[in-house]
């Protein structure tokens, strides 16, 4: 329910945004200290956000000697999927363009003042990189929490640490319709009504690769095991109606496993493999990821080489692996990859902050459909798949 007042509140505050941009446009470009420091408050998250999740999901993956095999075919796969996922968002970002504005606007914004920043430098980025530092210090406390015989003790404690986490992030999004009137009153006060054109187009393209993505790439995966990507959604109809009214993956989590095993997957595997997937194996938010990345860059007419192409590619390939099954937590990691980028200017997430929240029942229903199919594949390589609960 509050996620509903959440999502009319952000339409009021776009609606009211785009009425004082256009009618008082100097006002309305004032308004641009609100999206700015709204994006000031998310990015405070990013550090906690992406320890806990990946040391969760790490450390609660089970024993990771006896689990092993299991564990690398199933990091394997997320890799292999989630960049899948990466690189469809970055060619049909490419290929649309739903950042760019043909007549006037965006593309004369102060492009020159990010198009020359320092080449992006692979060294730097990982002895400088405070997320990176953070991600990876997560992966060794979850490896090293796994083998301790109170492990289950301090799972406990960061879990009961993460609830306050999570609760703080919950009430700072209640702030994301001040944010969202913050942005849209500054890009309509400054280049008018056609710079909500791009963010239609996001929108469009966003739901549309997410839906492709579901029912021909994923879809094309459970036919190569004999199975209907239409039948598996009719078997968690239930938990894509959770996620798509709460936009968070990790609400419809226990109901997920629970079905999962019904259809035929091992306890064992479900116990490994969607946890982890949870912050490994996230499709929706990586496709959300790229497409988000190169729309800004485009809106302030930023061109990209082939090279820092693939230099996003790589640095999302790790900064999306910190994203959690959380409202608000992909705006987050966004804000993390553009501070690590350089070249993309930060302040460009004010624009994102009117469709953020329209966005993200997308990611979180391609996310939990994601890995659910994931569940499937590695229970039916290891042999742990009961094909007559399978229907």
């Amino acid at each position: 329910m509050r996620s509903n007042y959440l999502a009319y509140a952000v339409i009021l505050a776009i609606i009211f945004g785009i009425g004082l941009g256009h009618f008082f446009p100097s006002l309305g470009i004032q308004m641009d200290i609100l999206g700015k420091l709204f994006v000031d408050l998310i990015k405070l998250f990013i550090a906690p956000i992406i320890f806990i999740t990946v040391t969760l999901g790490i450390s609660s993956a089970g024993d990771i000697k006896k689990a092993g095999r299991i564990g690398i075919k199933s990091l394997i796969y997320f890799e292999v999927i989630t960049t899948l996922a990466l690189g469809i968002g970055i060619v049909i970002a490419l290929a649309v363009k739903p950042g760019r504005v043909e007549i006037g606007g965006l593309q004369k914004q102060d492009a020159s003042v990010y198009a020359h920043q320092p080449v992006f430098n692979w060294g730097e980025f990982f002895m400088d990189n405070f997320t990176l530092q953070v991600l990876l210090t997560a992966i060794l406390a979850g490896i090293v929490i796994n083998q301790l015989r109170t492990k289950d003790k301090v799972i406990g404690y960061i879990k009961s640490i993460s609830v306050y986490v999570y609760r703080v992030l919950r009430y700072a999004m209640y702030l994301a319709p001040v944010g969202a009137f913050g942005g849209i009153s500054f890009a309509v006060g400054k280049f008018g009504l056609q710079s909500l054109v791009p963010l239609g187009k996001l929108m469009l393209c966003v739901y549309l690769t997410m839906f492709l993505f579901v029912f021909l790439v994923l879809g094309a995966i459970l036919r190569y095991y004999k199975l209907s990507i239409w039948n598996f959604l009719k078997n968690i109809k239930e938990e894509v109606l959770i996620v798509f009214a709460a936009s968070s993956s990790e609400a419809a989590l226990p109901s997920l496993m629970d079905k999962l095993e019904k259809m035929g997957c091992s306890k064992s595997v479900v116990g490994l493999v969607v946890p982890t997937g949870y912050s490994f194996n996230l499709d929706g938010t990586s496709i959300y990821l790229s497409m988000a990345v190169l729309f800004i860059a485009q809106l302030y007419g930023i061109e990209l080489s082939y090279t820092e192409l693939f230099t996003i590619l790589g640095i999302l390939m790790l900064t999306s692996k910190g994203a959690a099954g959380v409202t608000g937590s992909g705006f987050i990691i966004l804000a993390s990859t553009l501070t690590a980028i350089h070249k993309i200017p930060v302040e460009g997430l004010a624009f994102l902050l009117g469709i953020d929240k329209f966005m993200s029942e997308a990611r979180a229903i391609t996310n939990i459909i994601g890995n659910g199919v994931a569940t499937i594949v590695i229970a039916k390589n290891e042999n742990e798949f009961n094909e007559g609960l399978a229907k």
